[in-house]
């Protein structure tokens, strides 16, 4: 055996001296961007077979692209969900909402209002146009970058601000880090920040969905980086062997905090392959097509609702900005990534689809943008009422007791008494109630 501290392991024989791979991108800050490796197919090239097909049909469909909107901003093939012009417009509003109450906030972390914020620049489609998609009785357990879910759902942005906020108004309390939402009643499991946590809770609920005789299903989303996590792998096993109802998605957005998708397993296949090892169906699909994103997830949640099992949905697409506002991703990649990204932006591929279809226009775009930056304005304002980072607004001391069991033990009660004694000394202008100064 070698010494653990040498350089080099002595020679063998005639055997070679073993490698190891480290996964490097391809470009690096002040790099040209280059992506003619990215092979994009036609769009309505797909074949899309029935719902209840074998899964075995799917495994072309892991490795190509399902795309929709072609470079005339036409919707062809048949994987074309044919979407009323109405339905195309509430999408497209939403989709531009949630990019608004992202920027939105994001500023208001930047002057202190709030601790963190995560926005889903370029990634709109994924949580939008899946939520579209589904019935809203279904239940959706998200990662943190699905507030599009909520917004589609039309759950409060004052609520969502509330709880960026951390203040007197936020029904979380102030227990969950900013911007990880829990809304049961808009079907919205409670975000976690440990990663893939939510792809086997989303399984074992479909599969007690189905224990019941149930008709919800269940879906969930991550990240490509937490594909590589070992709950992935339990959740595609357990979903597999029950032949859970459930739509697992992998958000393929190219880069997690500051590591690219090689140190996931990128370099040798796509996400949507590992279906196949598990023997379930698999979808790749253009994440920043949004009729392609509700095509695949209308059709693995028809799938799940027949029995005809779970489905493992790729959307490969590209996180435009940060990872969070903790990110600096100029460190890490080349800023003209952004601005190359051959499949688009998802909410311009939008409005030229209905600017094509004759029902949309520039100005009425830029008109709703407008519109909708005054109404996420507005609910900043309202939220701000109800406090802000540092500002003293908050839930009294004593709820941080609360809520874990139905009657408060002795020894629970009596450290809630002393951290109100110890906040009275220490800030004896406070009122009782521990609310305002």
């Amino acid at each position: 055996m070698a010494d653990s501290g040498s350089k080099s392991a002595p020679p063998r024989g005639n055997l070679p001296p073993l490698q190891l791979h480290v996964p490097e991108p391809r470009f690096r800050p002040g790099d040209t961007v280059d992506y003619s490796h990215i092979d994009i197919p036609p769009a309505g090239a797909q074949p899309r077979p029935d719902e209840t097909c074998p899964a075995s049909e799917t495994k072309p469909l892991c490795v190509d692209l399902i795309r929709v909107l072609d470079e005339d901003h036409r919707a062809v093939g048949p994987w074309d969900p044919k979407l009323d012009a109405e339905t195309l417009r509430r999408m497209l509003r939403t989709m531009a909402l949630t990019r608004a109450f992202d920027d939105r906030l994001y500023r208001s972390q930047r002057q202190g209002k709030t601790s963190f914020y995560m926005k889903c620049t370029g990634e709109e489609a994924t949580s939008v146009a899946s939520a579209y998609a589904l019935d809203r009785q279904d239940m959706v357990f998200p990662s943190y970058r699905q507030q599009g879910v909520l917004i589609a759902r039309d759950y409060p942005l004052l609520e969502m601000v509330n709880q960026i906020y951390s203040n007197r108004a936020d029904k979380l309390k102030g227990r969950q880090l900013p911007i990880m939402y829990s809304a049961r009643d808009y079907g919205f499991f409670t975000i976690s920040g440990n990663l893939a946590t939510q792809f086997p809770q989303a399984v074992g609920w479909a599969m007690a969905s189905a224990i019941k005789g149930d008709t919800r299903i269940a879906t969930a989303f991550i990240g490509e980086g937490s594909s590589a996590e070992g709950d992935f792998h339990a959740a595609m096993t357990f979903a597999t062997v029950y032949n859970a109802p459930v739509v697992l998605n992998v958000v393929n957005n190219q880069w997690a905090i500051s590591s690219f998708s090689g140190f996931a397993g990128a370099e040798r296949a796509t996400f949507a392959a590992r279906a196949e090892g598990y023997g379930i169906a698999g979808l790749r699909v253009d994440g920043n097509d949004a009729l392609a994103v509700y095509a695949a997830t209308r059709w693995a949640a028809d799938r799940a609702r027949a029995n005809a099992g779970p489905t493992l949905i790729e959307h490969f697409t590209y996180r435009a900005e940060g990872h969070s506002t903790s990110d600096d991703p100029s460190a890490y990649r080349s800023v003209q990534e952004r601005q190359e990204w051959p499949l688009g932006d998802p909410i311009a591929r939008l409005m030229h689809h209905l600017i094509a279809l004759g029902e949309w226009s520039e100005d009425q775009q830029t008109a709703m943008d407008r519109e909708l930056a005054e109404q996420v304005k507005a609910a900043t304002k309202e939220a701000e009422k109800n406090g802000i980072l540092g500002h003293g607004l908050h839930h009294p001391f004593h709820t941080m007791f609360e809520d874990v069991f139905e009657e408060l033990p002795w020894h629970l009660e009596e450290q809630a008494e002393q951290a109100i004694r110890e906040r009275r000394t220490k800030w004896p202008e406070w009122k009782e109630d521990g609310e305002t100064r």
